[in-house]
């Protein structure tokens, strides 16, 4: 599947590959098939969930779908939407046009946030005082006592023992199908994948123990996706240090770098919001017309 990704064009995070793949779980099924120089790329639903079942739209290096192509190609495949559809690909082709073939609806929820680079990485500026302030006082006290590492398949079995004790602080495990469920899942789905699926981790260590974790992996030639990261809360300043650190290593040679959606999580957006993006790349969905 990687060369359909290689060059594909559209910025939200579900067109990374990693993405795709590691969400996979008892609720979601990605499933695809390659017809010709394309890619067709859905995800199958168990029975609570039918009415999720969607495509996203299709990955093809020298094509662009236009909206009745789309239509038809659902039809054919016996899906009824597509989801994560950018707001740059109905501008391409025209509201008007678009809304022939389908209900179009937002999904704020799906919204990605998208950052400079070396915004993260510098934080200069007042709006960034706050941030800048966590990480010097995080310095003070744990300077001499962090370590920093890349994410090697020795180092997975410690970061899932980080991952469970992270969700225990926030008991990930009250509800299945929640989205912090769901996200403990796709995260050791990464990890334990993390080279064949090409992404790039970066984990920090206080005394010796694990006690933050960064995943990312490309979206497009100058954007980074930031899947997961994750650090101790009760760890003054270090969600700021770790942030400020991946930026640095983890998406060097990258412009832009997407944080993904909140989930409609006000707390998530808050956290987004405060580190100032410089775009928030909108999502679609495309309902079929009867």
């Amino acid at each position: 599947m990687k060369k359909f990704f290689s060059s594909q064009r559209y910025r939200l995070c579900a067109y990374s590959l990693l993405s795709i793949l590691v969400w996979s779980g008892k609720t979601f099924h990605p499933c695809a098939v390659a017809n010709g120089e394309s890619l067709v790329v859905g995800v199958e639903s168990d029975a609570m969930h039918e009415e999720k079942r969607h495509l996203i739209l299709p990955l093809s290096p020298g094509k662009e779908y236009s909206p009745k192509a789309l239509r038809d190609l659902a039809l054919k495949s016996g899906f009824e939407k597509y989801y994560f559809v950018p707001d740059d690909y109905i501008r391409t082709f025209g509201r008007s046009e678009t809304d022939e073939f389908f209900e179009i609806e937002e999904q704020p929820e799906l919204h990605d946030y998208v950052y400079l680079t070396s915004d993260l990485a510098e934080l200069k500026g007042n709006k960034y005082s706050k941030k800048r302030n966590l990480i010097k006082q995080f310095r003070r006290e744990y300077a001499d006592r962090v370590q920093i590492e890349k994410i090697t398949r020795s180092a997975v079995p410690e970061c899932l023992d980080f991952l469970e004790k992270w969700c225990e602080e926030r008991d990930c495990e009250a509800d299945p199908d929640a989205d912090l469920a769901c996200e403990k899942l796709a995260a050791t789905n990464a990890l334990e994948n993390l080279e064949i699926l090409e992404g790039r981790g970066l984990l920090l260590r206080i005394d010796g123990v694990v006690s933050a974790f960064g995943i990312g992996s490309r979206v497009t030639e100058d954007m980074g996706a930031f899947h997961f990261e994750k650090a101790f809360s009760r760890i003054k300043g270090c969600y700021q240090f770790f942030d400020n650190l991946c930026a640095k290593q983890l998406f060097k040679g990258y412009t832009y770098i997407n944080k993904e959606s909140n989930m409609g999580v006000p707390g998530i957006a808050q956290a987004k919001q405060s580190y100032h993006p410089v775009e928030i790349i909108k999502s679609y969905k495309l309902s079929v017309k009867a």
